[in-house]
This record gives C-alpha cells, sequence and structure tokens, in this order.
C-alpha cells in the first residue's frame, strides 16, 4: 500500500488567471511514512517553519525588503523578521494612503502568506 499526495497549483479554467496549472502527486510506500514525514518536519524545525504550511514557490522567491536591509545576511533571525515587517509596514501605510485599495488588499495579503519566510535568505548557487 501507498499514501499519495497531490496538490495543485494555478487555475484549470479556461480563461484562468494563471498561465500554467501543474497537477502534482507523489506515492510513497506507507512503511516508509513515518520516516519521510519525521524526516521533512526536522528539516521544517530546522528553518524556523516547523508550523507553517510550506510552499516552494515562497521558498525560492526573493524578497525585495532583503535587498534594503543594510547585513541582512549577518542578522539572526528574529531580527530579519523585524527589520522585514518594518519595511512592509510602511509600504501598506504608502499603499493605504495612496488610492486604490486593492493594491493595499492584495500586498497585505502577499504579506500574510509569506510572512513565515521572510527570515531566510534566498542564497544563489553558481
Amino acid at each position: 500500500m501507498h499514501v499519495c499526495y497531490i496538490d495543485e497549483s494555478g487555475t484549470s479554467e479556461i480563461p484562468g488567471n494563471t498561465s500554467h496549472f501543474v497537477l502534482a502527486g507523489i506515492a510513497v510506500p506507507i512503511r516508509h511514512w513515518k520516516t519521510l514525514d519525521r524526516t521533512i518536519a526536522a528539516i521544517l524545525q530546522r528553518y524556523g517553519l516547523a508550523d507553517e504550511e510550506f510552499h516552494t514557490a515562497w521558498i525560492l522567491r526573493k524578497y525585495l525588503e532583503q535587498s534594503r536591509i543594510h547585513n541582512f545576511d549577518k542578522m539572526d533571525w528574529a531580527t530579519r523578521r523585524s527589520a522585514v515587517e518594518r519595511l512592509r509596514n510602511i509600504q501598506l501605510l504608502q499603499l493605504q494612503k495612496s488610492g486604490p485599495s486593492s493594491k493595499y488588499r492584495q500586498a497585505k495579503k502577499n504579506f500574510a502568506h509569506t510572512r513565515a519566510y521572510i527570515h531566510l535568505a534566498l542564497e544563489v548557487v553558481s
């Protein structure tokens, strides 16, 4: 017997609001499930994501705020989070003042979704 996990990304409707629709899955023999689950939990714990939903897109993206913070890579995680959240709050206040509330709502939604990941620095290996 296998445990199967299936997930989708994008919109399957035509026309959709995304350029792609991806459906992927993984099947794992049930006798390996607990070991793999513990391994994944340990990795998430190691990177401060233990109680968070894992999203590949959020872990692979570049966060513009990080590039605006002097010595971001030398900070501890709590200081990184605080610095990014400070910049995000400034941006939200500016959007709130500037007019269209749809931009404000979208930014607030994006910030909420990615909040768990803002302490991680994207290292590009060449």
